[in-house]
């Protein structure tokens, strides 16, 4: 382990705050919009993360990944996420496609249990064939300031997930400050996470773009000094296309072209879908498609 938890720079909030609002003012002409629009489209990981989830409401969701709308031209999403009892359905609906399975996994959401549990949870996920696993951190341990043991779990189911990409969740909502968010991202980081994400999409708040960038200038450090490049993934609370934008432009002018591309890049914002496809037929049609003609799920 040659990570340092003392090392990561603090966090100047008000100069986070004062670049959003920089991203967000600005202004995008409708081609680059329309190209936009559909890069987010082919960004998301549609998600079913219920109690009540079923076989048919697995396979409903990967039809909707595969054929979001009748509008021609438009991307598959990126991927679907779903407990691990349910990749097996996903992977053979999704055969042939180029949609990922991501499976969330070690004690979604909380992550309150023993390591034993989520090496368990993790192994399954990866043999049933999931692509992705999507990972919690230990928020106690870390707001204990026991540093090492969260590095140390990340690293072990990192090691169990083969060849499938990790997601770290770090729940920033139960964070509290940027420099929490911020020394996370760098454990992550450090440990082997492929992807770092924002929230489970269980707690509020979920995404933010003060803690996006923040994650974000993380990563960008990360591959400053070593030339390693990691995934983003903010979750929860982004719904309209308006702001999937705002992101992207977040995005390119802090890590810049590289990352955009689904491959380091996700949504994770099911509702997000519906509104690009109505945001897209808009451009393509002049008027509004009716809400009744796109799926809610």
């Amino acid at each position: 382990m040659n990570f340092d938890f003392k090392h990561s720079p603090p966090i100047d909030q008000v100069g986070i705050e004062e670049r959003v609002t920089r991203f967000n003012s600005r202004s995008i002409k409708k081609e680059t919009k329309i190209m936009g629009l559909k890069l987010a489209l082919n960004m998301i990981d549609l998600t079913t993360l219920e109690g009540k989830d079923t076989d048919g409401k697995v396979k409903q969701l990967c039809h909707k990944a595969l054929h979001v709308s009748d509008i021609p031209g438009l991307p598959t999403v990126a991927a679907i996420c779903v407990y691990p009892n349910h990749v097996t359905t996903a992977k053979k609906t999704l055969k042939g496609s180029l949609v990922k399975v991501a499976s969330v996994a070690t004690a979604f959401p909380s992550g309150n249990s023993t390591l034993r549990v989520k090496l368990e949870d993790t192994l399954f996920a990866v043999e049933s064939g999931a692509d992705e696993v999507d990972m919690v951190i230990s928020r106690g341990e870390f707001l204990k300031g026991n540093y090492s043991f969260v590095f140390d779990e990340i690293a072990t189911i990192k090691s169990a997930c083969g060849n499938a990409r990790l997601k770290v969740i770090l729940e920033t909502g139960e964070l509290s400050t940027l420099d929490n968010v911020r020394k996370a991202s760098d454990i992550a980081i450090a440990a082997g996470a492929d992807f770092i994400k924002t929230s489970t999409g269980k707690i509020q708040p979920a995404a933010t773009m003060p803690v996006t960038l923040v994650m974000l200038e993380a990563i960008k450090d990360h591959f400053i000094k070593t030339n390693r490049m990691v995934g983003m993934k903010p979750a929860g609370g982004i719904s309209t296309a308006k702001s999937a934008l705002q992101y992207l432009v977040m995005l390119n002018e802090t890590l810049g072209s590289n990352w955009m591309t689904n491959e380091w890049f996700r949504f994770g914002a099911s509702s997000l879908a519906n509104d690009l496809v109505l945001q897209l037929g808009k451009e393509q049609k002049g008027v509004y498609y009716g809400k009744d003609y796109i799926s809610i799920d």
